[in-house]
């Protein structure tokens, strides 16, 4: 029988998805001296951008419209290459929006939703009856037309993406305080002693930054705020507490809207904002059943593709055998005589003989040569590793050296290199 509830949908394609993809990420360290956060590499060919756009694609948003600022440059050129695709004769529309001063001269994006109030001509002429409001920074798969069906049947004025985490844990983010029913009753931002949600006490919902409006209703409350000297003009610190206190703001669980292959067990949500958490999120990637599944071709993350030939790995004999092992290994890459572990691989690295890498991330067209020895880095992009080069064995050499985290991963980039 058809499940029209599936077939006959609509909502998605009367909403807009707004992406805030303007912040520099700086926990990240050296990673986003050149790129925004949601222009970090991720996941052998991705950019962090991708998971939000492929999101918002995949639920059957068709409008979608990018909010640009800190060195965009990177971020601007992969949209324009892998996100070019979609066409006004169907109801389609990409914008990019970049802080231009078009309100005035000495106006850049204030805040998350200054970004959107200087561009609310621009949305308006697509005339979408709702407006998803998105961070462009997180790791996850999420259906959003399941959270914009609860959106509309609540009658909420706000409806707030959230995961449940334990109540401990989420002192670092804006916690939702809800009653029985999902509405939230306050709003707390990085509280010591975070609200439980009813009924379980270990457990808190914090804000995914995932907010849906009514376009009218917004619109109103951005002008209002635009007036308000007072206002940092930011969702998290001034629109949504003032819909908690004036309107209806409900809360929606990302595990009710959470797309899952047979094979992930638990929702997935990753803010990959270090460096330790970058690298963690990536090398879980290569486990036997990773956490997050990639191959699931009935959600998948699209990016722009590279027109590369296929990985290839060279020489057979006794301590020059080129392999790899629990990896994943991008088009382009040549493993020459070394041996690859527990690693990730970007388009076009090369690794050259009797080299050894293990628990890597190495981004694409970096080159490691010969005899190297490298264990628990990230390599940024374009980076030549030098012959002999030993890292991951003496933990104070390292961090004289390169950015060593406080998990101990070492971070490296080519002015690293080239001091050393």
């Amino acid at each position: 029988m058809r499940d029209d509830s599936r077939t006959n949908r609509r909502l998605a394609r009367t909403a807009m998805a707004f992406v805030l993809a303007g912040g520099r990420g700086s926990r990240l360290k050296e990673l986003t001296d050149r790129r925004a956060k949601p222009a970090v590499y991720f996941g052998g060919k991705s950019r962090i951008i991708d998971f939000a756009l492929s999101n918002a694609l995949n639920s059957g948003i068709r409008r979608i419209s990018v909010a640009t600022q800190y060195k965009a440059h990177s971020l601007i050129r992969h949209l324009q290459n892998g996100w070019n695709f979609f066409r006004p004769e169907r109801n389609e529309s990409f914008d990019i929006l970049p802080a231009s001063q078009r309100v005035a001269e000495d106006k850049w994006y204030l805040g998350t939703a200054d970004a959107v109030t200087q561009n609310i001509d621009i949305v308006e002429s697509y005339a979408p009856d709702y407006l998803i409001i998105l961070a462009g920074d997180h790791i996850y798969k999420q259906d959003y037309e399941l959270m914009l069906e609860q959106h509309v049947s609540s009658g909420a004025d706000v409806t707030v993406g959230c995961i449940e985490v334990p109540r401990m844990q989420a002192t670092g983010f804006g916690v939702m305080h809800v009653d029985e029913n999902s509405r939230i009753i306050d709003f707390v931002e990085k509280p010591a002693d975070p609200p439980a949600m009813p009924g379980r006490p270990d457990i808190a919902l914090a804000s995914m930054g995932i907010y849906i409006f009514a376009t009218k209703f917004l619109f109103d409350l951005l002008r209002k705020d635009q007036e308000d000297p007072n206002s940092s003009h930011d969702f998290g610190k001034d629109i949504i507490p003032h819909v908690v206190k004036n309107g209806k703001a409900v809360a929606h669980k990302f595990s009710d809207s959470c797309v899952r292959a047979s094979t992930e067990e638990e929702p997935y949500w990753r803010d990959v904002g270090t460096i330790d958490a970058f690298w963690e999120a990536n090398i879980d990637l290569t486990d036997f059943v990773p956490k997050l599944d990639l191959y699931d071709r009935d959600w998948p993350i699209w990016t722009y593709a590279e027109i590369v030939p296929p990985a290839k790995f060279v020489h057979d004999e006794d301590g020059r055998r080129g392999a790899a092992t629990s990896s994943l290994v991008s088009g382009a890459c040549i493993i020459s005589g070394s041996r690859v572990d527990k690693s990730l691989l970007f388009t076009g690295v090369h690794v050259h003989s009797y080299s050894d890498v293990e628990h890597c991330v190495i981004m694409p067209y970096a080159e490691v040569h010969r005899g190297a020895h490298l264990k628990r880095c990230v390599i940024d992009r374009g980076v030549v590793i030098p012959a002999g080069l030993v890292v991951g064995e003496d933990p104070e050499l390292d961090a004289r050296r390169f950015r060593r985290s406080e998990g101990g991963v070492c971070l490296i980039t080519q002015e690293m290199i080239d001091r050393l």
